[in-house]
């Protein structure tokens, strides 16, 4: 049975968050911000960023890089179009307020889709990566970087001890690798290359899917 979404409730919740977003999370989540935008990067300049927030991840991106940012919150990008307008993102191209679901782009546009801290959070994460898988050039790469759950061993034991803690903060081992890996294999026209630990101790992890020719 399919679970009722709160669309609107959501965006009430990020109207609330955006005053603070930056203050809370700017330190925490530079290093998974950075090694994003140089990952999405290294498949070539043009650049989609899904959930793009406040834009912390916009500074980070190379010189040369085109950038558009969407996100579901329009109180949230006016703190990105801030930063794109003072200058402190001047790889930014545009961004514009768009459902993950359905984006407004033509098929096989970018070079590379970074998705930031929001995959965990789509209603639909495989339609979100359905989606992002169209507006992606052949051999370009989806980046995710988020909260993602090991699947077995010694991690993943210690994320179900710590489970509870993480709850109260926003934060869910639920969501695994395996939900993407699965993901992947499924479509068969894209291949997880990557799979890396990001501070603080690998509690966040970043990922690499390449879209094969």
């Amino acid at each position: 049975m399919a679970v009722a979404y709160d669309l609107e409730g959501q965006k009430r919740a990020y109207k609330r968050w955006a005053p603070y977003y930056d203050r809370v999370y700017h330190k925490l989540l530079a290093d998974a911000h950075a090694k994003t935008a140089l990952t999405a990067a290294k498949s070539g300049p043009d650049i989609l960023e899904i959930g793009v927030g406040t834009g912390l991840v916009l500074p980070w991106y190379p010189e040369g890089a085109r950038v558009i940012g969407v996100d579901l919150s329009f109180h949230m990008l006016e703190r990105a179009r801030d930063k794109m307008l003072s200058g402190a993102a001047p790889q930014t191209r545009l961004v514009a307020a768009m459902d993950a679901c359905r984006l407004g782009f033509a098929d096989e546009s970018f070079d590379a889709v970074a998705v930031p801290f929001v995959i965990t959070l789509v209603p639909d994460p495989e339609a979100a990566l359905d989606e992002a898988m169209r507006v992606l050039k052949p051999g370009g790469a989806i980046v995710i970087s988020s909260k993602l759950g090991y699947d077995t061993g010694a991690m993943a034991k210690i994320e179900e001890w710590v489970a509870p803690l993480m709850k109260k903060v926003g934060w869910s081992s639920a969501f695994r690798i395996a939900r993407i890996k699965a993901w992947a294999e499924a479509r068969g026209d894209v291949e997880v290359t990557e799979i890396a630990p990001l501070f603080p101790a690998g509690w966040f992890k970043l990922m690499r899917l390449v879209k094969r020719n």
